[in-house]
């Protein structure tokens, strides 16, 4: 008991074929495929959103002309 052999998950695959039938498990196989083709290319098309995002944000923003601060005039006292 706890252990489950080969002919523990044949017997269940033989139940569900006979409650469910061959064209109903192989429909719902085939629409988990189409889910997880779907939730692929939806991680696909968000990595390339987000690559498009990151190469604008990596373009400097052309802003105001910034001015280098001058040094302040030293005034020189003779003496």
């Amino acid at each position: 008991m706890g252990s489950v052999s080969i002919w523990h998950w044949l017997v269940v695959g033989i139940i569900v074929m006979l409650l469910f039938g061959r064209g109903k498990v192989s429909e719902l196989m085939g629409d988990v495929a189409k889910g997880i083709k779907s939730f692929k290319k939806g991680m696909a098309d968000d990595e390339t959103a987000a690559s498009a995002h990151s190469s604008d944000a990596a373009k400097p923003v052309p802003g105001p002309a910034t001015v280098a601060p001058q040094p302040a005039p030293h005034e020189h006292k003779a003496g």
